[in-house]
């Protein structure tokens, strides 16, 4: 059995304060969670890793980054490196995100040096892959997925693939209210664990965690996770409300 995983992505939402009256009430309605059946992580902003990382302290609470650069250091104004999280005791991060695709236009080549650089730090990744609704009507979302992954995962030994999770979110169902059925997401993600078996061994393809992301919400969370290939969700919106996000986590318990 694969560990469920249940990831918050605040995006650029929440200062510390407002991180601080969110985690309060969170951390109390987690408490009978068991750890072992799911892993709960949030992903603020960068201002408020501090806060959210202070109160997760004893909690089993997994605090991420939303972003990174690939180098420790440099010329790169505005961004944060993998050493600095460090010093924040920071070692999870979401890298590829399709906000960061396409609104930022970050290419394959530059996620895939970013995944580099956080696993030679040792941190976790969240890699994120997705189609637009273009590409799904124009029957391109299978080799789009593929490119991202085989791309993004290019040179990463099987030894280092146990700290990457692959975080579905087709691009057209991102902030937009839609959502890929039960059906359509288990599709997708049944061939990305049948992409792992090809692209290192078939006992990879059956540990990697694939979770789904796109407009997840308590109403459609529980019909998605029951799917036998989908290990969990990345959460945007509902996940900055408390009580939205703990019905989330609560549906892989029920």
């Amino acid at each position: 059995m694969r560990k469920k995983f249940i990831g918050g992505n605040w995006k650029m939402n929440k200062t510390p304060e407002q991180a601080k009256e969110f985690m309060i009430p969170f951390v109390e309605k987690i408490k009978a969670i068991d750890r072992d059946i799911v892993d709960i992580a949030l992903f603020p902003p960068c201002l408020a890793l501090n806060v959210v990382k202070n109160y997760s302290e004893g909690n089993g609470l997994i605090v991420g980054s939303q972003n990174m650069h690939y180098k420790d250091n440099g010329a790169f104004t505005g961004e944060i490196s993998p050493v600095m999280l460090e010093s924040l005791g920071i070692d999870w991060v979401i890298l590829g995100h399709s906000e960061r695709r396409h609104i930022f236009k970050e290419s394959n080549e530059l996620i895939s040096l970013k995944i580099k650089s956080a696993l030679d730090h040792n941190f976790h990744v969240v890699l994120c892959v997705g189609e637009t609704e273009e590409q799904r009507l124009t029957s391109r979302h299978y080799d789009v997925i593929k490119e991202q992954l085989e791309s993004g995962l290019a040179d990463i030994t099987a030894d280092r693939i146990s700290n990457v999770i692959v975080a579905y979110e087709p691009v057209w169902a991102i902030g937009t209210g839609k959502t890929a059925t039960p059906e359509d997401a288990e599709e997708m993600h049944r061939y990305i664990r049948r992409l792992f078996k090809g692209m290192y061994n078939k006992d990879i393809a059956g540990r990697i965690r694939i979770i789904y992301g796109g407009s997840v919400k308590p109403k459609n969370a529980e019909s998605l996770l029951l799917k036998e290939d989908i290990d969990g969700a990345l959460v945007g919106g509902a996940s900055l409300n408390p009580q939205s996000f703990f019905e989330i986590v609560n549906s892989v318990i029920d």
